[in-house]
């Protein structure tokens, strides 16, 4: 068995701007797992919110190299291990438990999604989203994913009510969901709320700091527009945790550990009452369709990482307005593009 990785330059369409950063480029990592002739290939992308970085990321990929399983047989038991052993670098072990997926996919000739018992044709369309910006720039954006019928806007900053009456003005029937990623103090988040409930949004993700659970409460209990959990939900302890204070959780791969941790975050999310969000960081096709793998038991898509991309290096997630199509390919369903 043989694992080999490395660094992927991402280059973004229009600079990426939320209330915590601005981003024109995005570095990930892709792992390969070779075994008896099968590839298995997945996607790490390290987030210094949880104190990762591509360099923590090699040096975790490293020190799994030296631990690999002698059997297939023994591949859950070993990313159970990792999860374990590199608690802290999750999102290297979702790449790892993506290739593992995908090598078990395409060792039995189905698609990932089949293993687990669901079906890819009938899914969420998923969100498209925009970043904070001025008016002008913001109204070209819109034209470009006009064809898209839910749109994900990145609010938090104080542009935050101008950006949704642009939004409104120009695209009165569009769905709207609005992310503050963290932006809102327990002193503002009531009436910011309502200001942005006013333009009929359909959910509000993570309006304040990840431990700020009280204010996520107060916010429920208005029930002016769901309120979804992104930040305050990382892993799978962390469901009962916020679940009377929220009305729905965003799972990603990378922030849980993979397929297998995101499946089981899922399933709790539904014996509390949650709603569900598949989410991604920006990376490529590689790590959207192993998150798209769960698509059909979430409730609400936010699948578009590999959209924001001029250069994604992987194909085989087709689709349009929002639907997303994975093939009947084994495994995850994409490859790496010829001309990389």
């Amino acid at each position: 068995m043989n694992l080999a990785w490395n660094r992927i330059n991402l280059t973004l369409r229009h600079p990426f701007v939320t209330a915590a950063a601005i981003r024109t480029h995005k570095q990930t990592i892709w792992v390969r797992l070779r075994h008896d002739g099968i590839e298995g290939w997945g996607e790490a992308v390290p987030t210094d919110l949880y104190h990762q970085s591509l360099d923590s990321a090699e040096k975790t990929l490293a020190a799994i190299a030296k631990r690999l399983p002698s059997n297939p047989a023994d591949f859950d038991d070993w990313i159970d291990r990792l999860l374990r052993d590199f608690d802290d670098q999750r999102a290297t072990v979702a790449a790892i438990d993506a290739a593992v997926h995908d090598w078990r996919g395409k060792a039995v000739g189905q698609p990932v999604a089949q293993l687990l018992g669901l079906e890819l044709s009938d899914i969420p369309p998923t969100s498209v989203t925009l970043g904070i910006d001025e008016s002008a720039r913001l109204v070209e954006k819109m034209r470009e994913i006009a064809a898209f019928p839910i749109w994900k806007v990145k609010i938090g900053t104080e542009l935050e009510d101008q950006t949704l009456r642009t939004i409104r003005a120009h695209a009165p029937d569009q769905t709207l969901r609005v992310d503050a990623n963290m932006g809102w103090t327990s002193a503002d988040a009531l009436p910011r709320l309502e200001r942005a409930a006013a333009y009929a949004v359909e959910l509000v993700e993570q309006p304040c700091p990840p431990d700020d659970l009280a204010t996520l409460a107060r916010l429920k209990a208005v029930a002016l527009a769901p309120i979804v959990a992104d930040e305050s939900c990382v892993r799978p302890a962390d469901i009962p945790r916020v679940a009377a204070a929220v009305d729905g959780v965003n799972i990603k791969l990378s922030k849980c550990g993979g397929i297998r941790e995101a499946h089981r975050m899922l399933l709790d999310a539904r014996v509390h009452g949650l709603r569900v969000m598949l989410g991604c960081m920006i990376e490529s096709s590689l790590g959207i369709a192993a998150a798209a793998q769960l698509a059909p038991i979430a409730d609400w898509l936010d699948l578009d990482g590999h959209l924001l991309l001029r250069n994604d290096p992987f194909t085989g997630i087709g689709g349009a307005r929002g639907r997303l199509q994975l093939g009947a390919s084994p495994g995850l369903g994409v490859q790496l593009s010829s001309n990389k």
